[in-house]
């Protein structure tokens, strides 16, 4: 498997994406091959100053690199040799079997879609990340890609989430819920109430109706479908309050009672990895015609390596073939093409 990953991505690149480069090369088969994309001369230099010659890694060169805080669209069209670009026009040449970022979040969807093209039937890529829960793994689809939902976008997310729990994750039957800002059917926008329809309408699916925010750590669900935007504020309000919590634990232990900070470290650390994202490596673009693995800004070493090792399970599992599939044989369509 050629596995391209954007050294420039991210607020840490190029050290940590490649260092975590080299971290995976070892865990990976011989038939793999990871290609670095970024300018060739810096990358040659931090290959060298890890002394990681050893490791046959293809560089390709990309000498502009896009920052995270510019416009998605606009940087793509005035930085055609970017790393991200080159990426993904790689990826739709065929000469990378999936694609891996740290990088600008909206410059690596529109890159996709622009090169690799969405998956037949797809309307709209979602990123799905998983929330560890003391019930199992929730799979949260959509946490970015997509800020304006259509019911239709909302019905494919919950289709893609839930063959992305069943055959990556291993839960035989996921069911899923529609987030709203209450259960009762009643509540919600009318984009959500259509969105809803269109879910009880698909026995194929475990729909079990409108869920809260709440609902996402007590286990009520195995897969929550919500909007771009609603999902990346719970995403990362998500992490903070995590990684609030450890802290203050932490500093109230050692305030307090230090022997006991000592004898509850081991614990503090297991529960820390659980829930830490860098343990997941990245989220899938589910939708789009490839792989297409997009990490946290702040991606550190493992969290690179972890992407790629997830990269290779996604596809062995060969889910866009699934979602083309499911979609082609579903008789949901969008109101537009039912003339509603």
């Amino acid at each position: 498997m050629r596995i391209a990953l954007d050294a420039m991505g991210g607020d840490n690149a190029p050290d940590e994406i490649i260092e975590g480069a080299i971290e995976a090369a070892p865990l990976l088969d011989k038939d793999d091959k990871l290609i670095l994309i970024g300018p060739e001369n810096l990358i040659k230099e931090k290959l060298s100053s890890h002394k990681a010659d050893k490791y046959n890694f293809q560089i390709v060169d990309a000498p502009q690199v896009i920052a995270m805080d510019e416009k998605p669209v606009d940087a793509l069209r005035n930085k055609r040799k970017s790393s991200i670009a080159i990426m993904a026009k790689m990826a739709a040449q065929g000469k990378a079997d999936a694609v891996i970022s740290a990088g600008n979040t909206g410059a690596c969807v529109a890159a996709c879609q622009l090169r690799m093209r969405n998956l037949p039937g797809v309307l709209r890529p979602g990123i799905s990340v998983v929330f560890p829960t003391a019930k199992g793994p929730v799979t949260i689809c959509d946490v970015g890609a997509n800020i304006n939902c259509k019911p239709i976008n909302l019905y494919q997310y919950a289709v893609m989430a839930s063959l992305y729990s069943k055959h990556v994750l291993g839960i035989e039957n996921p069911t899923v819920g529609l987030m709203n800002i209450g259960q009762e059917d009643s509540k919600g926008n009318e984009t959500i109430k259509k969105a809803r329809e269109m879910l009880q309408s698909d026995n194929k699916l475990k729909f079990i109706g409108n869920v809260e925010s709440k609902d996402i750590f007590n286990g009520k669900c195995n897969v929550v479908i919500t909007d771009g935007y609603v999902g990346n504020v719970v995403l990362k309000l998500a992490e903070a309050l995590v990684g609030f919590l450890f802290k203050s634990i932490k500093t109230e232990l050692i305030e307090n009672h230090k022997l006991l900070a000592m004898a509850f470290g081991p614990v503090m650390k297991k529960i820390h990895k659980k829930y830490d994202y860098h343990e997941y490596g990245g989220a899938p673009l589910l939708g789009v015609n490839g792989n297409m693995i997009i990490c946290h800004g702040s991606s550190k070493a493992k969290t690179i390596k972890n992407a790629i090792l997830a990269t290779i399970t996604y596809n062995k599992k060969h889910i866009n073939e699934q979602i083309v599939d499911y979609l082609e044989h579903s008789s949901i369509r969008s109101y537009d093409d039912q003339g509603q």
